[in-house]
């Protein structure tokens, strides 16, 4: 087979397929691509088994034929390329040739027969997302998902669609976000669980993107088709919990503030709290929020004061500050409100502007006891 392809364009489409492909496989061809030709179009894929990832890219060619490249080699070669056509053919029975202004270079080839096919969906289920949204979902809720081998549905995200709404959730049990779009909408009731790699490859490509994405599914995998590249991945097993119960909903003291103000003196003020807790303390009272900090062992302290909007009764409540800090800074907004109830209940994060028609956003921070 032979076919002139882009230098620039062939390394943009294997880059992004490059972060499927898992620094120590267990089966040799999974360090390959797959190049599929088929006259004007090659197809390149990268798999772990789990994740497959494709690309289609415009060749010039009038060939059809199938091998596989090792993806590092390729890689390495066309990153030192300027933007140029490059020739690749097949020489012998297991070399391939990639000729270029500069030269010539060989590198073995292995049968394709070998790589792993691509599960197919029979008769999925459906729904398209624009891209700019999904990929919001994505960065929204994907901090707050666990790494706990031994809970591994709380190491993804939740999608729940349905003819009112579509709902992303992510939770490690002690802090959760729960991102709601009620602008969009999908034909039937569905839930699945996506782990966090094939996501995390979504969300680097999606953001280059503004057409929609056609999200296909069934109890075990999930398919997303949108430009030219096709993701298909296994979902993961298991009942999502019922994040609903977890929520509260009687919460008399509210607190309005300024995020960034909050966010900087949240940060600053942790740099003094203890390395094993990270707990910070916040005191509200009247106008006033008072937020402070203590590692007894090492005699550090801080105590900052702000001022603030807050209805309700005075209240002491610990955090833990990475997970304060991680919210806010997810946030867009200028404004955020936290509702509480009391100090042994979890807080809950809303912004108050800087939101789309449509958009809900609300995390939830479980406390820390404090330590008088």
């Amino acid at each position: 087979m032979k076919f002139i392809v882009s230098s620039s364009q062939l390394l943009k489409q294997l880059q992004v397929l490059g972060g499927v492909i898992n620094s120590n496989n267990t089966l040799p061809i999974l360090d390959n691509f797959l190049f599929e030709l088929s006259e004007n179009t090659l197809k390149a894929s990268a798999s772990d088994l789990e994740t497959t990832m494709t690309a289609t890219i415009e060749v010039e060619s009038n060939d059809t034929g199938s091998i596989a490249i090792n993806a590092r080699l390729l890689l390495d070669t066309l990153k030192t390329f300027p933007d140029q056509p490059l020739t690749i053919k097949t020489e012998g029975e297991n070399t391939i040739e990639i000729s270029s202004e500069q030269g010539k270079y060989d590198m073995a080839y292995f049968s394709a027969e070998e790589f792993p096919k691509a599960v197919e969906l029979p008769s999925p289920s459906s729904t398209e997302i624009p891209a700019n949204v999904l990929g919001t979902a994505i960065s929204k809720t994907i901090f707050a998902s666990g790494n706990d081998d031994l809970r591994p549905v709380m190491s993804g995200v939740f999608f729940q669609f349905n003819s009112k709404e579509l709902t992303f959730v992510a939770t490690d049990a002690h802090k959760l976000v729960k991102y709601t779009r009620t602008d969009i909408t999908a034909d039937k009731n569905a839930e699945f669980i996506m782990p966090k790699k094939p996501l995390n490859l979504l969300k680097g490509v999606l953001s280059n993107t503004d057409s929609n994405v056609l999200i296909e599914y069934n109890d075990s995998n999930a398919k997303f088709t949108f430009d030219s590249l096709v993701l298909v991945c296994r979902l993961i097993d298991g009942k999502y919990p019922n994040y609903e119960a977890v929520i509260p909903k009687e919460n008399p003291n509210k607190l309005t503030i300024d995020r960034a103000s909050f966010l900087n003196s949240v940060r600053r003020v942790s740099i003094f709290s203890s390395k094993t807790t990270h707990q910070i303390r916040l005191k509200m009272a009247g106008t006033e929020l008072n937020i402070s900090a203590e590692d007894v062992d090492y005699s550090n302290k801080a105590d900052e004061r702000l001022v603030c909007d807050y209805q309700g009764d005075d209240l002491q409540i610990g955090f833990n500050s990475r997970f304060l800090s991680e919210m806010l800074n997810n946030l867009s907004s200028n404004d955020v409100q936290i509702e509480m109830s009391l100090p042994n209940r979890a807080g809950i994060l809303t912004p108050i502007d800087g939101t789309d028609e449509g958009e809900e956003i609300l995390m939830l921070v479980m406390p820390v006891m404090l330590n008088n």
